[in-house]
Order: C-alpha cells, then sequence, then structure tokens
C-alpha cells in the first residue's frame, strides 16, 4: 500500500486462520483495533485463540462478508486473486496490504526486529528466542507461527526495544509474489536450514535457494547473523556478506554442543564458546531442537545477555503446541500431537520421540496435507523419514482432487515401499478406521504420534475419547523390554 488510510479503526482479514494471519490478528486486538476476519475452517491451536479473543470470524470467503465496510484489509497469501471477497475489497476500493505490510506499518516502527528464517525449526527456535529474552526481563514483542505454552498465545506487543518475527519464505500476497521474509530487514538472525519446500511456488531446489538469497540480501553490516553449520548452501548463500556471522552446530562452528546427554527429562549438555564449557539443561529432546537451542544460545549471547539468564530462559522453556505436544496419557499409552509435514521434520520429530521415550513401542500417523507432502516429488525422503517409528499408518492425501495424478503422492504405494524396508506401514484413507486400526493393536506403554500441518479431522482428540473406552490388553514382550532398558 501506498497511501494508508487516516484513520484506521476496523482491520478485517481474509485468511485469518492462518497461523501467521491469526497472529497478527491478535497483535491488532492487543493494540486496541476492531478486527474481523474470514477462512474456510478455523481448526486448533489457532481458532482457539482467535475464538478467545472474541474476534467476529467469517466461516467462507464472501463479499457480504465486508457488509460492515472495513477501514483496511489485510489479504493473506492463502487468497488468490479470483477469491470472492478479495475481489469485492478491490472493486469496492477498500484500502488493502499484505501481512508484512501491516506488520511494518503498524508494529515494527522504532524496533530492533529478530528475524528466525529456515525451512525447518522456525516456531519452536523463534518462540524459544521469545522466551529467552522475556525471562531477562526484557519484554520482547512477538510474531510467531505458534503458539507457545510459557505465553499461551502466538503474539505479544511488548514495551522492550526487540521484535521477534518467524520469518516465512513463502510468498506474501497474490499481488507480491516475493518470500515474506524480505519485507523485516532484521538486526539480528537464527538461520536455521534450507531445503526444498513449498513445492507449489518453488517448483525446484534452486527456486528455494533463490528465495533465501533475497533474505540475505536484506541484511546489513551490522546484522548479527547467527547460521546452522551443516549446511553447504548456507555456506555458499552468506559467503559474500558482510554482517557479523557466527554459526552453530553439534560437530562444529562457534557454539557448539559437547557431551549431549537425552533422556525422558530433556537434553543436558556443555556449550562450547570458544574455549569456555558452559553447562546447559532444556527439556527439548532431539538433534533439531538441540540445534533450536544453541542458535538461540548463540544471537542472545550476542545481544549481551548473561550466560545465567540465558541459561534459565533455555531451562525454563515448555515447548510449543503441536511440538511434540503431548495431548494426554490413558492407561500408560501417551499421545502426542506434532505439525511435522516436510520429510526432514517426521524424521527428526520421530529421533526426538525415539529419546524422549526409550524403549517403547511408536507409532506414527501421517496425514499428507501440506502442499509438498501432497506430492511425490520428495518421496524418496519419505522413505527415510519413518525409520525410528515401529508402526506406521498413513491416511489419504488430502483434498486430492487439487494435486494432479501425476504429481500427486501415492500413500498406498508409500506403505508398502516401507514394509519392504521392514517397517510395518499401513494405507487406512479414513480417520475413523484409522482409530479403530490403532485400538485394535495397542498396547499399554505405546506412544501414538498424529502428524500433520492441518486438524486432522480432529483425530487426536476423537482418539483420546475412544481411548479409556477399550480394554487394552499389554504386550508383555514390550513392558519387558521397558523394564530393562529403565
Amino acid at each position: 500500500m501506498e497511501i494508508w488510510p487516516t484513520k484506521i479503526e476496523h482491520v478485517h482479514l481474509i485468511g485469518i486462520a492462518g497461523t501467521g494471519m491469526g497472529s497478527l490478528a491478535g497483535l491488532l486486538t492487543e493494540a486496541g483495533f476492531t478486527v474481523t476476519g474470514s477462512d474456510n475452517a478455523f481448526y486448533p491451536p489457532m481458532g482457539g485463540q482467535l475464538r478467545n479473543l472474541k474476534i467476529t470470524l467469517h466461516e467462507g470467503y464472501k463479499p457480504e462478508n465486508l457488509k460492515k465496510r472495513p477501514d483496511l484489509v489485510v489479504i493473506g497469501n492463502v487468497s488468490t486473486k479470483d477469491n470472492p471477497e478479495s475481489k469485492a475489497v478491490l472493486d469496492q476500493k477498500i484500502p488493502y496490504c499484505s501481512l508484512p505490510q501491516a506488520l511494518n506499518h503498524f508494529f515494527l516502527q522504532n524496533k530492533k526486529t529478530l528475524g528466525v528464517v529456515g525451512t525447518h525449526g522456525k516456531t519452536t527456535t523463534a518462540n524459544l528466542l521469545a522466551w529467552v529474552l522475556m525471562s531477562a526481563g526484557l519484554d520482547p514483542g512477538f510474531f510467531i507461527g505458534g503458539i507457545g505454552i510459557n505465553f499461551g498465545k502466538s503474539y505479544h506487543l511488548g514495551k522492550g526495544d526487540y521484535f521477534v518475527i518467524e520469518g516465512d519464505e513463502y510468498d506474501t500476497a497474490f499481488f507480491d509474489k516475493r518470500p515474506k521474509f524480505v519485507h523485516f530487514r532484521p538486526t539480528g538472525a537464527i538461520w536455521t536450514s534450507v531445503e526444498w519446500d513449498h513445492a507449489d511456488i518453488y517448483p525446484t531446489f534452486e527456486k528455494t535457494k533463490e528465495a533465501f538469497e533475497q533474505f540475505v540480501k536484506t541484511l546489513s553490516n551490522e546484522t548479527k547473523l547467527l547460521a546452522w553449520q551443516e549446511s553447504s548452501v548456507i555456506d555458499s548463500l552468506i559467503s559474500k556478506l558482510r554482517a557479523p556471522i557466527f554459526r552453530y552446530g553439534l560437530t562444529a562452528g562457534d557454539y557448539v554442543a559437547k557431551d549431549v546427554q537425552e533422556g525422558p527429562e530433556g537434553t543436558k549438555f556443555d556449550l562450547m564458546y570458544r574455549k569456555e564449557l558452559i553447562p546447559f539443561t532444556s527439556p527439548l529432546n532431539g538433534k533439531q531442537n538441540l540445534e533450536n537451542v544453541l542458535g538461540v544460545i548463540g544471537l542472545t549471547h550476542q545481544l549481551g545477555i548473561s550466560w545465567e539468564e540465558i541459561r534459565k530462559g533455555i531451562a525454563t522453556f515448555r515447548g510449543v503446541k503441536r511440538r511434540q505436544e503431548v495431548l494426554g496419557e490413558v492407561n500408560s499409552i501417551t499421545v502426542i500431537d506434532d505439525f511435522a509435514h516436510h520429510p526432514t521434520a517426521v524424521r527428526r520429530t520421530l529421533e526426538g520421540i525415539k529419546s524422549r521415550f526409550p524403549g517403547r513401542r511408536i507409532w506414527a500417523i501421517f496425514e499428507p496435507r501440506s502442499n509438498t507432502s501432497r506430492r511425490k516429488t520428495l518421496y524418496p525422503e519419505y522413505l527415510k523419514a519413518f525409520e525410528n517409528a515401529d508402526r506406521v499408518v498413513l491416511a489419504k492425501v488430502n483434498r486430492m482432487e487439487k494435486i494432479p495424478v501425476l504429481e500427486r503422492l501415492d500413500p498406498e504405494a508409500l506403505a508398502n515401499d516401507l514394509m519392504h524396508k521392514s517397517i510395518e506401514a499401513h494405507y487406512i484413507p479414513e480417520t475413523d478406521f484409522i482409530i479403530e486400526f490403532i485400538l485394535r493393536g495397542i498396547s499399554p506403554w505405546d506412544v501414538v504420534v498424529f502428524m500433520s500441518n492441518g486438524d486432522f479431522n480432529n483425530i487426536h482428540q476423537k482418539f483420546l475419547e475412544r481411548l479409556p473406552k477399550r480394554k487394552i490388553l499389554a504386550d508383555k514382550k514390550q513392558v519387558r523390554s521397558i523394564r530393562v532398558k529403565g
């Protein structure tokens, strides 16, 4: 938007239930604006956050959602130019902007922006970064695509100097095809990874790298960048940067984890910075989460926060909803919800759960729902992603009619190929039949992990509701194995 309305009281969001747009809705509400919004569905956890904010929500995209004319409309990237509600905005000449434009205009003036970018780990890393700053008394603002358990929300205005943003590489809007993260020009950043994702807008890995190259160009000579050590792609993209660059990793870098010990209570390790060793404890499990922790330690240390304050923040972080989130435990069976959908995220999530629940049988229940997971583009990677699961159940491809047959993932073939790799796997299209299948084979001490970037037809709650009603027989071999390992 070139000319902003002189008076803005009512802001309407098209695509409000998206993780980013839901966080923006929270910020606008907290700042005193009247907020309304529309979307196709309002599933957890963002749907619950929006309802708690008492925002007027419209299901479906319709011109009549604009009957009470807003002063400004924020059009999310879920909306195409043919969206009937967006077309009505243009026809009625209602002022509109993109999500990044709204963030910059309303919330980032006179703030020191700290960005978190990368294919994986952004939400957890950004929440952890915000929490370490908060526990150090710095009251940062934040805008994150997932709800941190410490905060109970995905946004905060903050009175401090810093503002933490989860920087998304997805495109900005139908009228601005640049990646979202090019808009924020951070004074500090954590770069977690680079892999091929969002196959709907980046048809090749080269296009993905070009997007991150655009991010690199937004960094000034003063930007403090903490970059993951173990990526040759990141190496090449930052090779000409003049900004202060620090690396973190499990084997090399400026911030390295040594003597790593994982267990049910989390992870203990010694941080090696130069020749100094500092002991840390994190309640998170898995290599990816340990790398996320290292990135946050590095950036907050470079910002001048003391080791004592950083250690306190890391140790008291409680995680993020839908990231290895334990939803309940019934009859000694643990039920977990996770957002994982990219094969690397699936693999690393299962690695973390295996270290958190040693000796226990792990069920991985996966819904291909994201634009990448619904396509066969990364089929070989999915064959490796489930190696830490004892039983795998693959649901049908969500909205399969939107993906051409020749491009579409075949979960039945994937299940068969996993069986050939000696991984017990089953293709069960419908959620009700998945639940019945699990209930017939479940035993005490099993861990059931539901993985999807959507609501998965509320399978988690349906399973938890039926679990107490089913008599569960103990698998004696499994119980004996756990006792030996425990």
